[in-house]
């Protein structure tokens, strides 16, 4: 029988992707990419649930657009990423 996905993991999965490619990004700041490569290790850890590590991320993220050093590019992206995280939620 065909396994059904978890919708909420496969959102989990974008918001990754999409922290990933900042993460890499070589404009992107070095504490900011530091910080997002944390905060996907600590989104990919089975620990908890995937709506716990959502709201966790949601909250990390807040802090990090707090960055006045962040370009504004990256603060958007960071944004989308939440809005992503925040369907988990519900």
């Amino acid at each position: 029988m065909a396994e059904k996905k978890n919708p909420n993991t496969e959102t989990l999965n974008a918001a990754v992707v999409a922290l990933e490619e900042i993460a890499t990004n070589p404009s992107t700041p070095k504490n900011i990419k530091k910080s997002l490569t944390d905060l996907v290790g600590e989104l990919k850890k089975q620990e908890y649930s995937v709506s716990v590590r959502a709201a966790n991320a949601i909250s990390a993220l807040d802090e990090i657009t707090q960055d006045p050093n962040m370009p504004s590019y990256v603060r958007v992206t960071l944004w989308q990423a939440v809005s992503t995280l925040e369907r988990i939620r519900e």
